[in-house]
């Protein structure tokens, strides 16, 4: 009896273990021939992105997002990441397709602005990129930034003028709104791509931007840390003031 039972009491293992195998095997099978459809919620946003799109952007942009000549750029292919960046600076939509884009209050509701990012994004593109300033180094962000955006942002990032634009200050952008702008690229700034500004580096540029939003200004005065223009300003007018003091003490009234 021995002797039967332990065959037998293979033969079942070996066939536990052939199910099993068998059972993972057309599940895997299964799951690459029924790819996971949009989530129902997903797509009642897109389609509520699409009526809004019809509302108030197909006039520019085209009801087939392919834009219009000397009107409109094409939208296929921009990414939630552009939408979401002009929709949450107040940006899109404008009033005159000639205006340069400035940041503004969104005329879109929160709501909104997200189904409009999810009908956009469903067209192809990068999406919205993540970002943690906690994650960066604040002396790498500081010379990242020296390097690749004080140039038109100033150091303090209050903005300023460029030819044909006008340089936003970053006082109100969120961590988010940064990496969008150095991954897109909007209006006349030049986009950056992975390669050019890796994670790490976004994260420690993010944390940069936040640190001098309310700089500490041991010094003294900070005249609305513009840099050295106002300084200078305010040192020729004491100077002159000064002057003139010294020459009216000095001087002679003439008879």
């Amino acid at each position: 009896m021995r002797g039967v039972r332990r065959p037998l009491r293979r033969a079942l293992v070996v066939l536990a273990v052939c199910c099993g195998a068998m059972a993972a095997w057309s599940g895997a099978a299964g799951g690459q021939a029924q790819p996971q459809s949009p989530r129902p919620d997903a797509r009642a946003l897109v389609a509520r992105g699409r009526v809004l799109y019809a509302q108030g952007c197909a006039s520019c942009h085209g009801a087939d997002l392919r834009g219009r000549p000397e009107l409109a750029p094409p939208l296929r292919g921009a990414g939630a990441a552009a939408a979401d960046f002009y929709l949450s600076t107040g940006r899109m939509p404008l009033a005159d397709p000639t205006d340069e884009p400035e940041r503004t209050q969104p005329a879109y509701p929160r709501a909104d602005i997200d189904a409009l990012v999810a009908f956009v994004g469903s067209f192809g593109g990068p999406g919205i990129p993540r970002v943690d300033p906690a994650r960066g180094r604040l002396a790498t962000g500081m010379a990242k930034f020296t390097e690749h955006c004080a140039g038109c942002h100033q150091i303090v990032g209050r903005g300023g003028i460029v030819t044909g634009a006008a340089v936003p200050a970053l006082d109100d952008t969120t961590p988010t709104q940064l990496a969008e702008a150095v991954r897109v690229g909007p209006y006349l700034m030049p986009k950056f791509s992975a390669k050019q500004l890796d994670q790490a580096t976004l994260d420690s540029i993010s944390r940069y931007v936040q640190s001098i939003r309310h700089p500490d200004n041991r010094g003294g005065w900070g005249i609305g840390n513009l840099g050295p223009v106002p300084e200078g300003m305010v040192t020729w007018f004491l100077a002159m003031a000064a002057l003139l003091a010294v020459a009216r003490l000095i001087g002679e009234r003439a008879p």
